[in-house]
């Protein structure tokens, strides 16, 4: 066995043991609990955008673009607008390494793929700010509530045909708009990529955990998700991501597409 192979397979004995370590489970929420209380994931930026995301979640994204190398990312919620530059970036470098391992000239006026945002309030300073970033060209942003059918007609028309589709899911928490999300943006998922439902965390921490907020345990993102899985089985979750960064806000949330 090759040193790499070797590493490879102990990492994930080690995943797989983590994921049976209810202590270790345990203190990774109680810490979750507590930097979610004094807003700790409120503290990042990515490529001079506000990101609110756990570090790890961060790098638990960079890893499933890299893996899935889609054509385009469906994001609902853009919020100050670190995540979809942090997504438009992963894409950029797709490309980037496409063009190297191809010998092709890259041109970055006419990028091949794109991130298609949706939020139901792109307030214009956070609008100013993203269209004016280095990576805007590969932003479409549209304006409108993701589960309403206009919006999700012009998300399908900026996906067109492409062969690999990746959705994030991280707009309002609550069971009916989630589930209503999951109907409206899983079926573009293609196989063997993802649809990442974020702050499935809310499902395990206490009850008005979140003040003035609708969301709780039982109408939750993860209450949503576990209702969708039970008539769409062509979606699985893919636990080993939880197991392997275990501070996270998503656990639960990566719905593998299998068929």
């Amino acid at each position: 066995m090759s040193e790499i192979s070797q590493f490879a397979q102990e990492r994930a004995q080690r995943i797989e043991e983590f994921g049976k370590d209810s202590s270790f489970k345990d203190l990774a929420l109680t810490w979750v609990e507590a930097s979610m209380k004094r807003k700790y994931i409120y503290n990042f930026d990515w490529m001079g955008r506000p990101i609110i995301q756990y570090p790890e979640d961060m790098v638990g994204v960079q890893e499933l673009i890299w893996k899935i190398r889609p054509d385009v990312i469906v994001e609902t919620g853009i919020a100050l607008g670190g995540s979809i530059v942090l997504s438009a970036s992963m894409l950029a470098l797709l490309d980037y390494c496409d063009a190297v391992q191809s010998g092709s000239m890259l041109d970055p006026s006419k990028p091949k793929r794109k991130v298609v945002a949706v939020d139901i309030d792109i307030r214009q300073h956070n609008r100013q700010a993203i269209e004016a970033h280095p990576l805007s060209n590969r932003l479409v942003l549209i304006e409108g509530s993701s589960i309403a059918e206009e919006t999700i007609n012009k998300v399908r028309e900026s996906v067109g045909d492409a062969k690999k589709v990746l959705v994030f899911l991280d707009s309002m928490h609550t069971h009916d708009h989630v589930l209503a999300e999951l109907e409206a943006y899983a079926p573009m998922v293609t196989k063997d990529s993802y649809c990442v439902v974020f702050d499935t965390v809310v499902e395990d921490l206490p009850k008005d955990y979140f003040e003035n907020r609708p969301w709780n345990p039982g109408n939750s993102p993860k209450s949503a998700l576990h209702e969708y899985l039970r008539s769409h089985p062509e979606f699985v979750i893919d636990q080993t991501i939880h197991d392997k960064m275990m501070i996270t806000a998503v656990p639960h949330g990566h719905l593998k597409r299998i068929a």
